[in-house]
């Protein structure tokens, strides 16, 4: 008898790290964190739905990852139609359906100007991708959460939302309303069983970020910024990610939390 309930302890305690049997849609999967991300949650036994705009690219990814195994699927979207967006959930609902586990707001884009320069089709495209897209699918996205009986949802937020950092005072502002939705839902939707929480990294190498990392005075300002001196790499962050969706997680809920080699900690503002 006591060996079986070792067993059955250690079975209990594996639950807990593990994402077997659990649904998730990750937005913008294709490349950089997002990528990482469906990885992440792939290997730790999810299956998964992710979306791109480009066809192209997300048929490449499907490609890879079938080969390595994991159950993703995908689907052509630009999150800032909110045509495509409800089209999207409802391809969700009917693949797992009607509940999902696991939501990740990952879709954002930056462009650095002074303030007086942006335009308002520059306002119009910044809220509209890094917040306002996050805030309606998360809507949308609800009541599959909370069918599910255990839903949880991250957004890949910024420490551009935490401090005062020169990346633009738009991308910044979009980033810290992420933040505050998060702790926002996470009260107002507990009540369903569903977690909220934020990721807050720093400069991480992506596609969005790589291209001035060529410029060397650029790349050693960031690191310089940094008290590991440099910057971040996706799995970085997918990994972070993915342990607030895990059962071990469970009594975590409307937090940000930063990934950023100790930048929001140091003092040092990025200008």
């Amino acid at each position: 008898m006591a060996e079986t309930k070792e067993i059955d302890n250690k079975e209990k305690d594996s639950r807990r790290w593990s994402l077997d049997g659990m649904t998730a849609l990750v937005t913008g999967g294709t490349k950089g964190i997002g990528y990482a991300v469906v990885e992440e949650l792939c290997g730790l036994g999810a299956k998964v739905h992710t979306c791109s705009r480009n066809q192209a690219e997300l048929s490449e990814c499907l490609s890879q990852w079938h080969t390595k195994g994991f159950r993703v699927t995908g689907s052509v979207c630009d999150v800032l139609s909110s045509s495509q967006r409800e089209e999207l959930i409802h391809k969700v609902s009917s693949m797992f359906d009607g509940k999902l586990n696991i939501l990740i707001n990952n879709v954002g884009t930056s462009y650095r100007k002074p303030t007086v320069e942006y335009t308002p089709e520059d306002m119009s495209i910044l809220m509209n991708t890094n917040f306002d897209s996050a805030y309606n699918i998360s809507q949308l996205a609800h009541p599959l959460l909370k069918a599910s009986g255990a839903g949880s949802i991250v957004f890949v937020s910024s420490v551009a939302g935490l401090l005062a950092v020169n990346v633009g005072s738009l991308y910044s502002a979009a980033k810290g309303a992420i933040n505050q939705l998060a702790k926002n839902l996470a009260c107002e939707w507990a009540k369903d069983s569903i977690r909220i929480n934020s990721v807050a990294p720093w400069f991480i190498r992506t596609p969005l970020v790589e291209p001035s990392l060529g410029n060397k005075e650029f790349s050693e300002a960031l690191n310089s910024r940094t008290p590991l001196g440099r910057i971040g790499e996706p799995k970085e962050v997918s990994s972070m990610v993915a342990f607030l969706c895990l059962p071990a997680a469970s009594y975590i809920t409307g937090q940000t939390i930063s990934v950023d080699g100790g930048m929001a900690v140091n003092g040092a503002l990025y200008s």
